[in-house]
């Protein structure tokens, strides 16, 4: 019996002490089965091979470096200066005589842009011939008083009344004249008036600035009133525009008054327009979650037009250098993925999922998928694609 506890027991530990030692290591025939099963249940590697005369449809080139600028952008519109647009109405009402600028013309300030035929200004000159009329009387009269009161032909009370009528004639000339310049009219044109006993009642608007005729709504005999709009002629310093764009509520944070943008326009493509962030609307559009930004745009050529289709760039960090590689050398895919050739015998190329950044100058920022120096088909990418899907299609 305690043979047979022992045989039990010596069994059992021989039995435990196997589990516990390490398994063999598996042999070359295995590993080569595991390698096989991996590769059958792993998806096909997507590649071309050329032949010699394909090469030459393909651009081999490493990837590269190059420094991308961290910035936003938007469109937009070009718009007026407001800031340095005046419209210029008449003073006072009247008829429209005479029009002295045109739409798009460039006026001087002080320049006559219409005359109007003013009723005030016919009551204020006809109000001046009377009043010197008046004091050319009392002047005689003051004359005549003096030389009978130095005779004691007249009462001191007469005298005095005289001095007294000449002196109130002093005072209606002179604010009869300021009424008449007020007007526009010089003090030659004034003193003119009182001498030949001659009204003029046309009044002339001229330009309060420098700047270009961008609206006129005047035509002759047109009845004009002050502030009655449209004003008759809209008149704009245009060395400076407007650039008004609506940006995505998310980057709202990107944005400060005085930052710098470059804009570009449709008409000009190679030319740049550097100006500044001037307005950051408070509120946000709730259709559309946008914000109104408006830049003021230097432009001393005066090649801007108002309604220009334009876009604006600015910076909103510090340049980062990273992998890049020319645009055509990045290609689409169906689903959306952005797929670049890649090879090491410049004869086999692979096809590798990569993701892009930034695009400057030519360049795609790789922020996955490729290192500095990899070689890949730069121009012919396209062809590439193209070659394997005929390939597949075999």
């Amino acid at each position: 019996m305690l043979i047979g506890t022992i045989v039990i027991v010596g069994a059992a530990a021989i039995a435990s002490l196997g589990k516990n030692q390490p398994s063999p290591p598996p042999s070359e025939d295995q590993n080569k089965e595991q390698s096989l099963a991996t590769a059958k249940n792993s998806p096909p590697e997507e590649s071309v091979d050329l032949s010699e005369k394909q090469r030459d449809s393909v651009k081999i080139e490493p990837v590269g470096e190059h420094t991308f600028p961290v910035e936003k952008g938007a469109v937009g519109s070009i718009d007026f200066n407001e800031d340095l647009s005046a419209q210029v109405f008449t003073p006072y009402q009247g008829k429209i005589l005479a029009l002295f600028a045109k739409l798009g013309d460039e006026v001087k300030k002080g320049q006559t842009l219409f005359t109007i035929d003013s009723p005030d200004l016919l009551q204020a000159e006809s109000t001046l011939i009377a009043a010197a009329g008046v004091l050319d009387l009392t002047v005689k009269n003051l004359e005549r008083q003096r030389n009978l009161y130095k005779q004691n032909a007249a009462a001191q009370r007469d005298y005095e009344q005289a001095i007294s009528d000449h002196m109130t004639a002093e005072g209606a000339l002179k604010a009869a004249r300021d009424a008449v310049r007020i007007f526009g009219k010089t003090e030659a044109e004034v003193d003119k008036m009182v001498k030949d006993r001659k009204v003029d009642s046309s009044l002339i608007v001229p330009s309060p600035i420098d700047g270009r005729v961008t609206a006129r709504n005047a035509a002759p005999g047109l009845f004009v009133q002050p502030g009655n709009p449209p004003a008759p002629y809209v008149v704009t310093d245009i060395s400076t525009m407007w650039m008004i764009a609506n940006i995505i509520e998310s980057d709202i944070p990107n944005y400060h008054i005085g930052q710098e943008v470059r804009v570009k326009v449709t008409a000009y493509p190679d030319r740049v327009f550097k100006g500044k962030i001037s307005t950051i609307n408070s509120l946000v559009d709730p259709s559309t979650h946008r914000v109104f930004v408006r830049s003021e745009i230097d432009d001393p050529n005066h090649l801007l037009l108002f309604g220009m289709y334009a876009s604006f760039v600015i910076r909103t960090g510090d340049p980062v250098r990273s992998a890049a590689v020319p645009v055509n050398a990045v290609v689409r895919e169906g689903d959306g993925t952005r797929t670049v050739w890649v090879t090491k015998d410049k004869s086999r190329f692979v096809k590798r999922i990569v993701e892009i950044g930034l695009q400057r100058d030519g360049h795609v920022q790789i922020l996955k998928g490729l290192e500095p120096g990899e070689l890949i088909a730069g121009d012919g990418a396209i062809f590439l694609s193209n070659l394997y899907v005929m390939q597949m299609q075999l």
